[in-house]
């Protein structure tokens, strides 16, 4: 029995997140995938991932492990072979043996993530998917002076969504930066772990700093508060990617 780590890229857009919803009805990408691997299989085989991402969202970089069982297929033919048989919006990226106590999500050592926002003059049907449209301009200077606030360690209380309890809301936020490319306004964001809807509720606090009605300061007011209400909206799900997970 070998233990495989997978990389992923996925559009997000079709799926109610990764995680398998069992008796739902509801297309998942871990779903999908596992029908695929049992396929090439023969028999049931469960992923575990390094992150549960939400509906809409898409990965350039997701992580999954999964036991082989008896299967003879090679470790270098499980992309080819994967890819042959998977829908053309989720793809393997790469196939590698590791050892046996490799868990995608508990080895992780840090995940990266971006945030895309879409500031021209009007919405980019091409970006609809990918970002999210913001129509007055936003100043990436000032987003930037804001996330100096975020790096460390820090209880990031305030920008945890409810719905899935924690023991500890304390994060290390290694790298935070905001570029602008022409009217693509991204976020990407470097942490040993994220709360719940934690980058999209960043996203939507930043946007508010962008937009000139809070100062950048403010987000260290907002990480003192341990309060959500302190924070701002939540950025929606389609301009969130999971870029990266280091090991």
């Amino acid at each position: 029995m070998r233990n495989i780590k997978l990389v992923l890229a996925y559009d997000g857009t079709a799926y109610c997140g990764f995680q398998v919803q069992r008796g739902s009805g509801l297309p998942t990408i871990q779903e999908t995938l596992e029908k695929c691997l049992a396929s090439l299989a023969h028999t049931e085989t469960q992923v575990t991932a390094a992150g549960r991402t939400d509906a809409g969202v898409h990965a350039r970089g997701q992580v999954v492990n999964f036991h082989t069982g008896t299967w003879n297929i090679p470790t270098e033919r499980i992309v080819p072979a994967l890819n042959s048989v998977l829908p053309p919006d989720i793809a393997a990226v790469s196939a590698q043996e590791v050892p046996f106590d490799f868990h995608a999500r508990y080895s992780a050592v840090s995940k990266t993530y971006s945030y895309t926002i879409d500031n021209g003059p009007v919405p980019s049907p091409f970006w609809r998917f990918y970002s999210y449209y913001v129509r007055h301009p936003l100043d990436e200077g000032r987003m930037k002076a804001a996330t100096a606030f975020l790096l460390g360690e820090h209880d990031f209380s305030s920008f945890q969504a409810a719905g899935r309890p924690v023991k500890s809301a304390v994060r290390t936020i290694y790298r935070a930066e905001v570029t602008r490319d022409g009217r693509l306004v991204r976020l990407e964001i470097e942490g040993n772990g994220f709360l719940y809807q934690m980058v999209r509720i960043i996203a939507g606090t930043l946007i508010r700093v962008g937009l000139g009605r809070w100062p950048p300061e403010r987000v260290g007011d907002i990480l003192a508060a341990r309060s959500r209400a302190a924070a701002g909206p939540t950025a929606p799900p389609q301009g969130l990617c999971l870029e990266y997970v280091k090991y």
